[in-house]
């Protein structure tokens, strides 16, 4: 298994799935996790407790009408460049947006992006939408994706290594930082990728969700690169773009290149989560997001966001809380 050959660094848990045998439910619960939501706005916040809740299939999904008289938003707390409590994140403005083209105030409720994190917001009625969501899941129904991302390699420019496939040779001789989800240190694609090729005992794992008392806690991969600690890190490409952005040395960002045989998908749409049976509420944020596609882009950018082209092939997303 790949997880017993990582190295682990801060204390991160060392993981315990395997690698084969990856399910799309796994794949949305990885994504899910390097995802945040929120808002901004005249803003009314409230935080929501972790108790259990039964779950109910989507198909069941019971019918609670959205707010008329605010855009209510679940959003993490504390997950940059995405969301944060102070409305610091690129989905707080894109929040923003939409309130602003509704007419809205905006209300949030706060929950970490963790287990649970739709059954206990979206589903349970607690919000009207969450801002950033992989497209077409099964855990809620979603708009068109308005931005499509992709993993990214990571590196100091002044090693000028221009690594943009996992195939590249200079890999194998390389220390690789990878991201690792989940109390159980679950591997990413890029991680379940670079096992496929033999690439293991060279690669390091740091955990995305981190110290989650302190800030940014994604940021230490990135950190890592910068202090060169690892040659070159594979990282989700919102989270890389930020982040170099603030590094005190430049960094170079590469988009992995499209493998038709990965097991995995490297690139996703993104788009804004509602509850299943809202067709007139998600045609209406369809079309804000058609009609502000200049504005988003803005958005994006100010935040370093790497895009990248949609896929010509997709796959449907299950599973995810």
């Amino acid at each position: 298994m790949f997880s017993r050959f990582l190295k682990w660094e801060r204390g991160c848990p060392r993981p315990q799935n395997p690698l084969y045998g990856v399910s799309k439910k796994q794949i949305l619960s990885l994504l899910l996790s390097l995802l945040c939501i929120c808002n901004s706005c005249s803003t009314t916040d409230q935080s929501v407790s972790a108790e259990p809740k039964h779950y109910i299939d989507p198909p069941k999904q019971k019918k609670i009408p959205v707010s008329t008289t605010a855009l209510r938003v679940c959003a993490d707390p504390n997950n940059l460049p995405f969301s944060n409590q102070e409305r610091e994140g690129f989905e707080n403005k894109i929040a923003e947006l939409i309130a602003k083209q509704m007419k809205l105030p905006i209300e949030y409720t706060w929950f970490a992006q963790r287990r649970g994190f739709f059954r206990n917001t979206l589903r349970a009625g607690n919000c009207d939408l969450v801002i950033g969501a992989p497209e077409k899941f099964e855990r809620a129904d979603s708009t068109d994706p308005y931005y499509y991302s992709s993993y990214v390699f990571v590196s100091r420019r002044d090693r000028r290594l221009n690594v943009t496939s996992l195939d590249d040779p200079l890999l194998k001789n390389l220390k690789i930082g990878v991201q690792m989800i989940g109390d159980d240190a679950t591997n990413t694609p890029p991680a379940h990728a670079l096992s496929d090729r033999g690439i293991i005992s060279n690669v390091v794992g740091y955990t995305v969700y981190g110290e989650y008392t302190e800030p940014n806690p994604p940021a230490r991969i990135i950190d890592a690169v910068a202090r060169k600690e690892v040659d070159i890190a594979v990282v989700w490409g919102p989270l890389a773009g930020y982040f170099a952005a603030k590094e005190p040395v430049s960094l170079d960002i590469r988009p992995v290149e499209p493998d038709p045989q990965a097991k995995l998908p490297y690139v996703f749409g993104i788009s804004v989560a509602v509850r299943y049976g809202e067709d007139e509420f998600k045609q209406r944020l369809n079309q804000i997001l058609v009609d502000n596609r200049d504005e988003i882009d803005r958005i994006l950018n100010q935040y370093h966001v790497p895009r990248v082209p949609e896929p010509a092939t997709k796959l449907d997303l299950e599973g995810g809380e």
